[in-house]
Formats: C-alpha cells, structure tokens, sequence
C-alpha cells in the first residue's frame, strides 16, 4: 500500500464564522468563484489520499448539501468543543494504518508542494511559521536543544510565550493510531473550555515521538479568514498569483491587479487581456485573441484571432475564428458564432447559430435563429421568438440582408440571398433572391397639432 493510501485527511469545517455577519456558513464564502472549502478539498485530492473526511457542525445540513462528490465522508459536530473534539468525530472514517492530516476548511491557499513536503515526514509534523506580529496565534514551544514541546494559545500564554514569533498553522500530519489515541486523552482544562488540538503535541513529546516543523513555501499560504476583510485579501492575493501564472506563460494583461479568474482560464499565444476582466467557468482562449476592458466570459471558447470589444458579456458560447464582438454586446448561452462573424454594439444573440461572414453591427436582438453565411441583419432587427407560452425558431438562409428596423414572427424563414426592406414586420416565409417588404402607406396630416406641456 502506498503512503497517500495509507493518508486520511480531516478537513475541520465546523466554525460559526461570527465574525463574518453572515448566515451563509464561513467555508461556503466564495474565493474566486468557489467556496472556501472547495480549495481545500481541491488541494487535498492532489495528495490521492485513502479518504477525506469534512468536519461540519454551524450551519447544519448547508455544508454537506452543498457537495455531492462521492468522495468525501462528513462527520457532524454538535455542538463545537475545540479543534479536538471535532477531529475526533472524524474517527470512526479514518484507516488506521497510515498518517492523518488535518486541514482547515478556511485556510484555502495552502499549496500542494507544501503539503506533500509535510506528508513526506516521519512521526508527527507541523506546519508553523515566523510572523512579526504572531497576535492571535498559538506559539510553538520548543526546548534547549530546539525541539517542540507543546504548543501554547495565545489566551494561555505567559508573557514570554506570546514573544515567541514562531507560529502554529493548526496543519499537522500524525500516525493515526497514536492521534486517536492521544484525542482520547484531551482535557478542557484551559481558558476557553475546549479541547485542543494542539494538547496532542505535549503528549507526542513526552512519548517521545519525533515532532518536526515544516515551513509554507509562501506565507499566505497559511492565511486563513475570519472576516469580509480577510476574504477580499486573500482573494486578491489568489488573483495576482493566477496572473502571474498567466503571464509567465505568455499571456499579456494590462494590468495583474485587474484580473479576476473563477474558474479555469487556459491561453493560446499572444493573447492579450485588458483592465478589469472577469473570467468564470471554464474559458478557453485560442491564440492571437483579444479581450476588451471590463469583459465578462463564462463557460466560453473563442478561436484564434477573435477581437472582444469592451463591455462585452459572454456565456456558454463557442465563438469562431477572427471574429469581431462588442462593443456592449451580448452573447448568451447556446449561441455558435461561425469564423468572421461582427456582432456589433448593442446586440444581443441568444440560442443561435451565426454563420461565417455574416454580420449584426447595431442594436438587434436575434434569439433561437438560425443564421446562414454572408448574411447582414441591419440596426435594430428584432427576431420575435416567444408568442407568450412557447419558443419558435427563424431561418436565414445564405446572403440574406434583413434591412434596419425589422421585426421577423417567428416561426419564420428567410430563404437564400431574400432581402427584407427596412421597417417590414415579416409573418409569412419570404422567398429566395426577392425583395420582401410590408409597410403602411405614408401618409401625412397637414393640421395636426403636436402636444404641448401644460
């Protein structure tokens, strides 16, 4: 059996979160675009342990319900004792023979090198940290030849202690048969009446168990979150670091600090992205493509060559080569975009196929239509799918022009290389290679009065 076979991992998710005056338990929170907790399990996957087990108690069912991967075991505490008490009822889900790590479902960054290097440990590990101002943290007490001892919380430290600037993470690794036995011995004994976790270190010392320290490779690794503030922080931090990774593999962005991905954003060559971009679900960008400042792109691919306006939103949307979109344009999902294609601004295609060459330049909607190639739809077109309780569909054949202003009843056909005239609200199928047209007669009444204000 291997070591990540032999790895449990409890992930402690129970906290209330008071500090964060919300109702949505604390793990839930989202940084970049996903809860708190889904980092945390996301890293601990990597690791391919024998289980993962997520220690939920304030919010109730929220946490477990808001996981369906067959993966994970839950454990509740109710009601919460200490970090002690919930890795306890993780017990009954751990294998015996092998290690467990205890993770922390709202310290989300921690790395997966730098979880891998304390797993790799023998005995009992720790992962602490050197911090300035260590207030609020439990200090590492160590003896005259350097060894840890115990650790000490900051409530039930001496003044000494708390000058101790070497910290406890709370992220440890131990033999599981030895932490269960010494979770069996915790006492509550101290200022908050709980049962510690970190009590565990003093009896692994005094057995003589080697205890060794692991440092982060990065110190907001270890960063975890009590508040709104803390969150934006970290979710700042997570942003620079995607951007940095982008960049380093060839991906322009006009400013690093600017860029928020919540997801997966994955780059040709010589992409470039400017100010204030937003980057959800799974994005894929081909190369040579362009994306206008304040862009938002969900569940989206784009092909080579394809320019992005500012202001454009696009979702759930396959977008062609050398296409031009925006600016403030709409792409919603179910929409396929054929090579040089224009959608212009101010349009907005839902649910349609565009065909290669064709064109909407100005203040239309086209929405569940299909629209052939070399076709131009002129301003403020308007394909009028839904009657009130069902969707229709409108056909555009091949080299159509559809003139300004014009309202097509779904369902509808327009047939190859037909022309609609401007201002014509189109019922009937209008046939191929004609000009079809419906307008009132002109008219005009010499005595009519415009309305004045009163």
């Amino acid at each position: 059996m291997s070591n990540s076979e032999k790895l449990n991992v409890v992930i402690l998710a129970a906290g209330k979160g008071t500090r964060m005056y919300s109702r949505v338990p604390k793990v839930l929170h989202r940084l970049a675009g996903i809860p708190l907790l889904s980092h945390v399990i996301n890293t601990a996957r990597l690791l391919k342990p024998a289980g993962i087990c997520v220690v939920y108690g304030h919010g109730g069912e929220a946490v477990p319900a808001a996981f369906s991967d067959g993966d994970l075991r839950f454990a509740l505490q109710e009601p919460q004792n200490g970090t002690g008490h919930a890795v306890q009822m993780a017990l009954p889900h751990l294998v015996e023979d092998g290690n467990t790590l205890i993770l922390y479902g709202d310290v989300p960054l921690t790395g997966i090198a730098t979880l891998e290097k304390l797993t790799q440990t023998e005995g009992m590990a720790l992962l602490t940290a050197q911090m300035g101002n260590p207030h609020g943290y439990g200090r590492i007490v160590r003896d005259d030849d350097g060894s840890i001892v115990r650790i000490v919380e900051e409530k039930d430290a001496t003044k000494e202690e708390r000058e101790i600037t070497e910290v406890n993470t709370g992220i440890l690794v131990a033999p599981t048969k030895k932490l269960k036995s010494w979770l069996s011995g915790l006492k509550n004994d101290n200022a908050q009446k709980e049962y510690y976790l970190t009590d565990v270190i003093e009896m692994a010392a005094s057995e003589g168990t080697r205890i060794t320290s692991v440092h982060p490779q990065r110190s907001w690794e270890v960063m975890g979150v009590n508040n709104k503030a803390q969150l934006a922080e970290l979710e700042r931090i997570f942003q620079l670091e995607t951007a940095r990774e982008l960049m380093m593999q060839g991906v322009g962005l006009a400013d690093p600090a600017r860029l928020d991905v919540r997801g997966e954003l994955s780059c040709g060559m010589d992409v470039f992205i400017d100010a204030n971009c937003v980057f959800e679900g799974v994005v894929r960008l081909g190369d040579n493509v362009r994306i206008g400042a304040n862009s938002v792109l969900k569940n989206v691919e784009i092909r080579e060559g394809t320019e992005i306006a500012p202001f454009t939103h696009i979702e759930g949307a396959g977008i062609g080569r050398n296409c031009k979109i925006g600016p403030y344009a709409r792409i919603r999902p179910g929409t396929t975009l054929a090579d040089d294609a224009h959608i212009g601004n101010f349009v907005e295609i839902k649910n349609s196929r565009i065909g290669a060459g064709s064109k909407a330049n100005h203040l239309s909607y086209v929405g569940d239509a299909s629209v052939g190639n070399n076709v131009n739809i002129g301003a403020g077109t308007i394909t009028c799918n839904y009657d009130g309780a069902n969707k229709h569909r409108t056909v555009i054949e091949d080299d159509a022009f559809i003139g300004s202003d014009t309202q097509l009843i779904a369902p509808v056909t327009v047939g190859k290389g037909a022309t609609i005239g401007a201002g014509s609200t189109i019922t009937r199928n209008a046939p191929e290679g004609g000009l079809t047209l419906s307008r009132s007669r002109q008219v005009h009444i010499e005595s009519w009065k415009r309305p004045k204000k009163g």
